[in-house]
């Protein structure tokens, strides 16, 4: 069963950009796009009982958000549709597929066939000429600071997915503050001398900042890991029993991926792995692995989700950190934290 929608994105998006700009329309109707409605953005953690999210928001939730965030700071198509198209190479359950392929730390596998998709298109290659713009334009975002740049500075893609998550994950945004946060900012110029979306009130700069690490620390515990890992390990194993094919991940939704399985003869250790996915509500913290025949466990370092934002004071605009003692003791806590060594669930018997 999907987890219960309880929250209304168009709401959420109409304080990202009040006046939706009609052209995104075509775009968003492209079965490209459309896959992307049945791709949860919190990467599996919407099908287990470990977590209780509030919510489901798609991958074409967070496509589109990061689109209007984009033209809302700006007005510039290409930069705007480069935005809209940047996660159309996520395969289910999102960043599972980085776990899959070993690469926890970067989480930045599942980019690589962005280019050759968008390119291989022919619909969007035609809406693109009556747009006037090439493909070199909207294939690779992270070429426009606004839409995308790196840990710990604040993008279009970094604002959007955090809000949404946050709100999920915890319950640690009200509408309310999304609103008085993301209308608090504008397009300031970095140390480096490029745009990068940046705060005027440092109020509103450390809010932002205490909530980004909140949802960030739940990203950082072994709860957080072990669900990734587990799903990515059940994904490998249903692909190395032929349960799944590797073209299913990009072909199907999240929901006809889990029914595919239950509905399976697939071995008894791959369904044992699955229902202690879908039915674990607790994991043990230990400092070192347990029984491999009684357990399922993780020992693993991802990337860190953090901000450090721009934000004007009376000296200039500066980094967070430097402006506010309060903002450098929360970033300097989220980055020393570390989970214990080992986390483990018990096999679901």
């Amino acid at each position: 069963m999907h987890p219960v929608q309880e929250y209304d994105a168009k709401k959420y998006h109409q304080i990202l950009e009040p006046d939706f700009p009609e052209f995104l329309n075509k775009y968003i109707q492209l079965p490209l796009l459309q896959r992307l409605s049945g791709i949860g953005l919190l990467c599996g953690s919407d099908w287990t009982k470990l977590f209780n999210n509030r919510f489901y928001y798609s991958r074409l939730d967070h496509s589109i958000g990061v689109a209007l965030i984009t033209w809302h700071f700006t007005h510039n198509k290409a930069q705007t549709i480069a935005g809209l198209l940047h996660d159309i190479s996520t395969p289910v359950f999102s960043h599972v597929s980085d776990f899959r392929k070993g690469d926890a730390l970067t989480q930045t596998a599942t980019e690589e066939p962005t280019q050759a998709l968008i390119r291989g298109d022919r619909e969007l290659l035609k809406l693109l000429e009556e747009d006037g713009l090439t493909v070199a334009q909207v294939e690779d975002y992270h070429i426009y600071p606004v839409a995308d740049n790196e840990i710990p500075q604040l993008s279009a893609d970094r604002l959007e997915y955090m809000y949404p998550s946050g709100m999920a994950l915890e319950g640690s945004w009200t509408l309310e503050q999304v609103a008085a946060t993301y209308n608090d900012l504008e397009v300031l110029t970095n140390e480096k001398g490029e745009p990068e979306l940046g705060f005027n009130t440092l109020e509103l700069a450390e809010l932002y900042c205490q909530k980004f690490c909140m949802t960030g620390h739940i990203l950082q515990m072994n709860e957080d890991k072990i669900t990734l890992q587990l799903l990515g390990q059940i994904m490998n194993k249903a692909v190395e029993e032929q349960v799944l094919q590797e073209d299913d991940f990009m072909t199907l939704s999240e929901t006809q991926i889990l029914t595919k399985l239950e509905a399976s003869t697939a071995s008894e250790k791959l369904m044992q792995l699955y229902w202690t996915f879908r039915n674990m509500t607790e994991i043990l913290h230990t400092e070192a692995p347990l029984p491999a025949e009684d357990y399922f466990c993780i020992s693993l370092k991802v990337k860190q989700r953090y901000i450090n934002p721009l934000v004007k004071t009376k000296n200039g605009v500066l980094r967070l950190k430097e402006a506010s003692n309060s903002a450098s003791k929360i970033i300097s806590d989220f980055l020393d934290y570390n989970d214990t060594p080992w986390g483990c669930v018990k096999l679901y018997k």
